[in-house]
């Protein structure tokens, strides 16, 4: 079994007509319609939702709740949808301030740069290389992230803020 937890990000804006803006919504999971038409029902998925925010926003405050959620899910395997600014931030401290959780897990970090309301292939393609990498390619306990067609551990990859993609270090 498979826990994604989803907290926020541009992979889950939405426009708001009436704000005449993107933003995101508690409990509007896009990850289940993205789940619904990327996998059959034979993978064991288990989708829950928590902060819902733009990760410019979010603060260590909510990265120790997310800490709180990883240490109280009993899968192994966890994906965590997260807004792409501040991924690496967000990994980074589960990796120093839960190193236990780190070692008895395999959580991989992905998001999208593009709502996927808006461009849906490149959030269907970031979170389905984050569930086959859980799959099929059994990596070993730790932190990962897996974004624009690359994937390995979280403190390997950054965003490159020229080019808007993310790259090893």
């Amino acid at each position: 079994m498979i826990t994604v937890i989803n907290t926020g990000g541009t992979f889950n804006k939405i426009y708001d007509k009436v704000k005449g803006e993107l933003v995101i919504y508690p409990n509007c999971d896009v990850i289940e319609e993205v789940i619904a038409k990327s996998f059959y029902n034979n993978i064991d998925l288990r989708v829950t939702g928590l902060i819902y925010k733009d990760s410019l926003y979010m603060n260590d405050e909510d990265r120790a709740e997310l800490l709180k959620k990883l240490e109280l899910v009993q899968t192994r395997d966890v994906v965590v949808v997260h807004g792409t600014d501040t991924m690496d931030v967000s990994a980074e401290y589960i990796r120093t301030h839960a190193p236990h959780i780190a070692a008895s897990k395999r959580i991989i970090f992905t998001g999208a740069m593009k709502p996927y309301t808006i461009e849906p292939a490149e959030a269907t393609s970031n979170l389905t290389l984050a569930i086959g990498f859980l799959l099929y390619a059994e990596p070993k306990s730790g932190i990962y992230v897996a974004m624009n067609g690359v994937l390995g551990e979280a403190e390997k990859i950054v965003k490159d803020r020229t080019s808007g993609k993310f790259i090893f270090a």
